[in-house]
């Protein structure tokens, strides 16, 4: 065994089994999840924010999307509650509140400014929904975005968590993406970090934030492996959460143990750091260059616009339709952005996803597209898309 695996894998998985119940790990868990795993990931995020963190606060879930449900269930009692969401926004946000029963609240983030998040476009929203006789009860930041791949920084995150404290606001925070930071003037800070640094405790504000094993350089989306640390709500409130938690008995052990696994990677002295350290590096440089190859791509395109992609893995291009265009997708009852994208994988093969399932300003069109394409068949997937684009333009010249 020694001679397959490093000396300090060994040691890892070895731990790992004595912090399980019997050493047992297809037998049920804690409902919030192993508490050695728990306790791992608390001191992770310690390292990372430099800010204590308990492991009492964390439940490690079967993916985001249920953690994200959890909360969801637990904030909305009717219709009259909102939770703000941006737009462009990850679907599961606007589902989960639709399932739940709560009214979806949108602010929009500005295109012009790199998909920025203006603190006056949301509290214009929350006002305005609160004409409306709804209680507004938190707010969803995803950092770094989902679909539009910008890094809020430093300083705007620190008015958003000022504003949270000042509107009394829930701030849940999607922070799945946290290691695909592709710039060098911004760096991820988790929102609790935020808070804490601007000496916010958990009595002046709640903040849930989640993490996931589907994405940065692991990517083991299948393993359905989450944390979700939840700060500053009252303990009978956490109480109840516990029993949301326990009504699925527990989340699987596999992906809790790859959660434990992500904040506690190889250190500096362990036999397979220099190995971690070139594989993951690697995944991520290469994630950088692809970003800005179909970035740059997409921007030679007639008609289409796109952001730098500062993070996360996707973009969100801007698409300026020919009036031709637009009405052809109206006479088949289709969206434009909808249209354009089913055009493109007839004549292609190259899958995007529409704008208008992200939300979009009324009279923009769109489409989020992964920036996870095989680095090398990226020039050949270019050429295709390019070809198929210039003759969609030709054929719908206004």
């Amino acid at each position: 065994m020694h001679g397959i695996f490093s000396s300090d894998s060994i040691w890892r998985a070895r731990q790992i089994l004595d912090g399980i119940p019997g050493r047992a790990t297809g037998a049920y868990s804690h409902g919030q999840g192993i508490k050695a795993l728990r306790e791992t990931i608390a001191a992770g995020i310690a390292a990372r924010d430099g800010f204590p963190a308990n492991s009492e606060d964390l439940f490690l879930t079967d993916g985001a999307s249920h953690g994200v449900h959890m909360i969801m269930r637990l904030l909305i009692r009717s219709e009259k509650d909102g939770i703000l969401c941006p737009i462009p926004q990850y679907p599961l946000f606007s589902a989960s509140i639709a399932l739940h029963g709560g009214t979806f609240v949108p602010y929009y983030l500005n295109e012009a400014t790199g998909w920025g998040l203006e603190i006056s476009e949301v509290k214009h929203q929350l006002e305005a929904a609160r004409v409306r006789g709804i209680g507004v009860r938190a707010i969803v930041i995803i950092n770094p975005g989902n679909p539009t791949g910008q890094v809020l920084a430093k300083e705007n995150q620190e008015e958003v968590v000022q504003f949270c404290k000042t509107e009394g606001l829930v701030l849940l925070a999607d922070e799945v993406f946290q290691e695909n930071v592709y710039v060098d003037n911004k760096k991820f800070h988790s929102f609790k970090k935020i808070a804490r640094s601007i000496s916010y405790g958990e009595k002046d504000i709640c903040i849930v934030s989640l993490q996931s094993v589907s994405k940065g350089y692991c990517g083991e989306c299948g393993k359905r492996g989450e944390y979700m640390e939840v700060t500053g709500l009252h303990k009978d409130i956490m109480d109840q959460l516990y029993k949301l938690a326990s009504m699925n008995t527990c989340s699987n052990t596999s992906g809790q143990i790859l959660a434990s696994l992500v904040m506690n990677p190889p250190k500096s002295g362990d036999e397979s750091f220099e190995m971690f350290c070139a594989e993951r590096d690697g995944i991520l440089s290469s994630l950088a260059r692809r970003a800005k190859i179909l970035v740059n791509a997409l921007n030679q395109l007639e008609g289409v616009t796109c952001n730098k992609a500062e993070g996360s893995m996707h973009v969100f291009p801007r698409l300026h339709l020919p009036q031709r265009a637009i009405k052809a997708a109206e006479a088949v009852n289709m969206m434009p952005d909808a249209y354009y994208a089913q055009r493109l994988l007839d004549a292609s093969g190259i899958v995007v996803v529409r704008g208008s399932g992200f939300g979009q300003v009324p009279g923009t069109w769109h489409f989020r597209t992964t920036i996870l394409l095989q680095e090398d068949k990226i020039p050949a997937i270019i050429s295709r898309w390019t070809t198929f684009h210039h003759k969609f333009m030709e054929e719908f010249c206004d």
